[in-house]
């Protein structure tokens, strides 16, 4: 089995991208974030003729997340949850679902973490209290679902080896001590991060700013991760960071990454 993550930036304009990078992979689940667009917009009929059903949560002009599967391979999931149960928001930043495997149930949950803005800054408080209380939410969810992976555009670079330029990004957004240090109390859970079970070669990311040549100089992020229950994490038999999506025309600034086991 393959799952995934992409923040496609606005899934009007990168619809295309999508439908193509599916019938090449051929990947059982996607999560997607930054769909920017309300529900009754959200392309479930190009998406269902595709091979693949979806369940999703939009949000005019920002934020918006869904969950696309494989028609073939699974039944429409169940246990739907948007947003983080008893915290009150208005964004649309988390869907989750549960899926049937030969084995115990999959539960995906897919988050589009706040950026933050500016260390300091109330967006940045609004960002730790989301953090805080997904992760208190992911503690009973692991509980009940031994098989849990969460999928997303983190906004947080967990260390130096995810920065192109750790000295010059210091101290800013995405790698401040807070933020990672949230990071880390995900990990605590009994979640693991998927790309750090395998050995990497340096400087490998999944985001690039559209500025300054980013991503043909290489000065990116790793921003998007898949972290892993136990159950799973001991299954995984490869990951990877597909960076082919980011050379297209009129690409996302993020790229997707999976995991297979």
């Amino acid at each position: 089995m393959r799952i995934a993550t992409w923040n496609v930036n606005s899934l009007k304009m990168r619809l295309p991208h999508v439908l193509d990078w599916l019938a090449k992979t051929q990947t059982d689940i996607l999560c997607l974030q930054e769909l920017k667009m309300t529900d009754d917009l959200f392309p479930a009929q190009a998406i269902e003729e595709s091979g693949y059903g979806a369940v999703w949560s939009g949000q005019k002009t920002y934020n918006g997340v869904a969950i696309l599967y494989r028609k073939d391979q699974f039944e429409a999931p169940c246990d739907v949850q948007k947003n983080i149960p008893g915290f009150a928001d208005e964004q649309k930043r988390l869907i989750a679902a549960t899926f049937k495997t030969a084995g115990a149930d999959l539960r995906i949950v897919c988050g589009y973490f706040p950026n933050g803005s500016e260390v300091g800054s109330e967006k940045f408080a609004y960002k730790l209290a989301w953090l805080n209380a997904l992760n208190l939410w992911l503690k009973d969810e692991l509980t009940k679902y031994p098989q849990l992976a969460l999928l997303g555009d983190f906004n947080i670079a967990p260390d130096d080896r995810d920065v192109w330029d750790p000295k010059g990004w210091e101290g800013n957004i995405l790698v401040s001590p807070q933020e990672r240090q949230a990071f880390q109390g995900l990990l605590s859970l009994g979640l693991s991060d998927s790309f750090r079970l395998f050995e990497q070669p340096e400087k490998r990311y999944t985001w690039w700013d559209y500025r300054m040549l980013g991503f043909q100089k290489n000065h990116g992020l790793r921003i998007d991760h898949i972290l892993v229950s136990d159950s799973i994490k001991n299954q995984l038999s490869k990951v990877n960071i597909d960076k082919e999506p980011r050379k297209w025309t009129k690409p996302s600034d993020h790229t997707p990454y999976w995991v297979e086991f």
